[in-house]
């Protein structure tokens, strides 16, 4: 899915055509008669399935090889099962889902660049192994996954299937952390990396969603809306215990690096690392905790009874 200057007009006529098109339980092959969200609001993103290609079949280079990212560049980073590999957003805003492994165990890394939301998940269901396919299709502007056995659709940040066989099944999330490479690889100095020898013929190096994240509106339309920050604000979103909260930068800019909070009953701490720019959440015993770097308007849109954090008060949107 390509963004830039020159297709923005397109792009808001094609979300205004989806929108007005998108009553029928039928999209880009796939039966939403069953939803148990409204089919009008699940819109083509442009792309048919699997015109954004997921990577099957990853290839990962150690952090010393030539041709890895530069220090500033974005990349998702998850360590599991005593393996830590990297991500880079260069990569992942061509192909969106990797279905990869580590210690042999199915991992979903996904990466939605309208909603900068990268989630990795335990990619299995009922017990079962299962890969995953970009649909094609959107809702409150994010990427709606596919599972191969089952054609069911899972929006990236509901983490539970919306349609088919596994309609109501949730997956269960790992801590992802999206920053830059240098502080990824300062705190995992093993770590491997996502290797632009893809098998895809892509421009790696030029950014298709540069011109859309320097706009302040989302292109395609989201269910719930809040206008207490921009958009486009980053947030850190966590749910504990049921219990959903965002961090928005602008206010853990304003705290210390370290902040214990009060969520769902439970205390986690909040870091932030301003120079790197990005956020996480831990136990107080200090095991990292799934949570999400997201924009505002997505975090919202997914979690309109959120709680926010505010630099010295909390308060409701």
């Amino acid at each position: 899915m390509k963004v830039d200057a020159r297709r923005k007009v397109a792009f808001l006529a094609l979300a205004a055509l989806a929108s007005a098109c998108s009553a029928g339980p039928f999209k880009n092959g796939f039966d939403l008669s069953d939803a148990t969200v409204s089919s009008a609001e699940i819109v083509s993103g442009g792309p048919p399935r699997d015109g954004i290609p997921a990577l099957d079949a990853p290839r990962f280079v150690s952090a010393r090889s030539a041709g890895v990212p530069r220090d500033q560049d974005r990349v998702l980073g998850l360590s599991h099962k005593g393996v830590a590999k990297a991500y880079p957003i260069a990569i992942l805003n061509w192909h969106e889902i990797v279905n990869d492994q580590f210690a042999g165990e199915p991992v979903a890394v996904t990466y939605c660049p309208l909603a900068l939301s990268g989630v990795a998940y335990h990619a299995r269901i009922d017990g079962r192994p299962v890969g995953f396919g970009t649909s094609g299709l959107l809702y409150n502007s994010n990427l709606v996954m596919y599972d191969r056995e089952t054609l069911s659709l899972w929006p990236q940040l509901m983490n539970r299937a919306v349609s088919g066989r596994f309609k109501g099944k949730s997956l269960k999330p790992l801590p992802l952390l999206h920053t830059t490479w240098a502080d990824w690889r300062q705190r995992h100095p093993n770590t491997l990396v996502l290797s632009a020898d893809t098998g895809y013929h892509r421009d790696y190096g030029r950014d298709p969603y540069a011109d859309y994240a320097q706009s302040r509106d989302p292109y395609f339309p989201v269910k719930a809306q809040s206008g207490r920050y921009p958009p486009k604000e980053w947030v850190l979103g966590v749910e504990v215990n049921g219990v959903a909260k965002a961090y928005p930068f602008t206010e853990l800019a304003k705290a210390e690096g370290e902040i214990e909070d009060h969520v769902g009953g439970k205390t986690p701490w909040v870091r932030f690392d301003r120079g790197h720019r990005t956020a996480a959440v831990y136990d107080p015993d200090g095991t990292e905790l799934p949570g999400v770097v997201a924009y505002w308007f997505a975090w919202y849109a997914f979690h309109p009874d959120t709680a926010v954090f505010q630099a010295g008060r909390e308060v409701r949107p």
